[in-house]
């Protein structure tokens, strides 16, 4: 047996339930891991809400984590007993061990520790696409951040000035806009108060930015294309204000020729071969210091329902973890 968080039906985050679950051994093509470290983000909160519908109840939530292999079944070869590991996209992360498929997991080098891992890999991998994938950022591009001081935000912001970019990140605070300046943007918005369009052209001299990178969804979707160049790119990877609906695509043409796109991670990790080329690269991003990962706050396992109030309330900053 091993003690998880598991959800019985949808709802606040008092339906978060600490829980004895049994764990068995792994069968072929898996392996149980002891997990050190779990990370929490807003898929989290998507799933215990019932916007993303689970298949089945009862569920244990969570989408990454970082451990330790305890056992390999048979048929794998790529890992062994001992072998720090660590994953995203996989539903059941928070758990004090799991069964889970070896090829869902990435050994782990040893200039990244545990907790960091965990705080990273959804995050910075959504980070990877969002920048070479979804819009490829050049060098000299404007690009905006919805949620700057959040934890793809700030990862986001430092990956985009090392690639050249001109960062302007969007916060709700004085302080959110400091760490949001500390993690690479020029320039810096409180949609609190002021205007984000009418700000991003009077710092872009009227011209607009390349890309929108945009977290929040619905509140922030007429802010996002208004930033917009001619030709500009919304990315619309997160829905924090609630999902955008009943969208009229002509406005595409009446803004700019605009493009928009609704990607998600899962997209991009989709085969053994893609997940390891976006795993390694933010390894190394990571490991030679062009991105920093700031872990603003932990909790334990057990306290997670905290850890989602805090999160939707918007008092959180950079990556969170749950720790065990």
């Amino acid at each position: 047996m091993t003690k998880a968080i598991r959800i019985h039906a949808t709802g606040g985050p008092e339906v978060l339930a600490w829980e004895e679950v049994p764990v068995g051994d792994p069968g072929p093509g898996q392996v149980r891991i002891e997990q050190s470290a779990v990370g929490l983000n807003y898929i989290d909160v998507y799933q215990r809400t019932g916007l993303y519908p689970l298949v089945s109840m009862p569920q244990t939530l969570g989408m990454e984590a970082a451990g330790v292999v305890e056992a390999v079944g048979d048929g794998v070869q790529t890992l062994m007993p001992g072998d720090r590991v660590a994953y995203a996209m996989n539903l059941g992360a928070y758990s004090q061990k799991r069964l889970i498929d070896a090829a869902a997991l990435v050994k782990l080098p040893a200039e990244i520790d545990n907790r960091t891992a965990a705080a990273m890999m959804l995050q910075g991998m959504t980070a990877r696409y969002l920048l070479k994938e979804s819009y490829r950022v050049r060098a000299g591009d404007a690009v905006l951040v919805m949620a700057a001081a959040g934890g793809v935000g700030s990862i986001l912001s430092q990956w985009a000035r090392h690639l050249g970019a001109s960062v302007i990140g969007c916060v709700g605070s004085e302080e959110k806009a400091a760490l949001a300046r500390d993690n690479g943007c020029s320039y810096t918005i409180n949609y609190r108060e002021e205007d984000i369009a009418v700000r991003v052209r009077e710092i872009t001299d009227g011209e607009g930015v390349a890309v929108s990178y945009d977290s929040i969804g619905k509140s922030t979707l007429e802010a996002s294309l208004d930033s917009l160049r001619p030709t500009g790119t919304l990315v619309s990877f997160g829905n924090a204000s609630g999902a955008i609906t009943g969208f009229n695509i002509g406005l595409l043409a009446q803004k700019g020729s605009l493009y928009i796109q609704r990607p998600t991670l899962a997209t991009y990790i989709r085969t053994r071969q893609l997940l390891e080329t976006s795993a390694m690269d933010l390894f190394d991003a990571v490991g030679s210091g062009q991105v920093k990962i700031r872990i603003g706050q932990s909790y334990p396992l057990s306290e997670v329902a905290q850890a989602h109030r805090d999160l939707e309330g918007r008092k959180t900053t950079g990556s969170t973890i749950l720790t065990l």
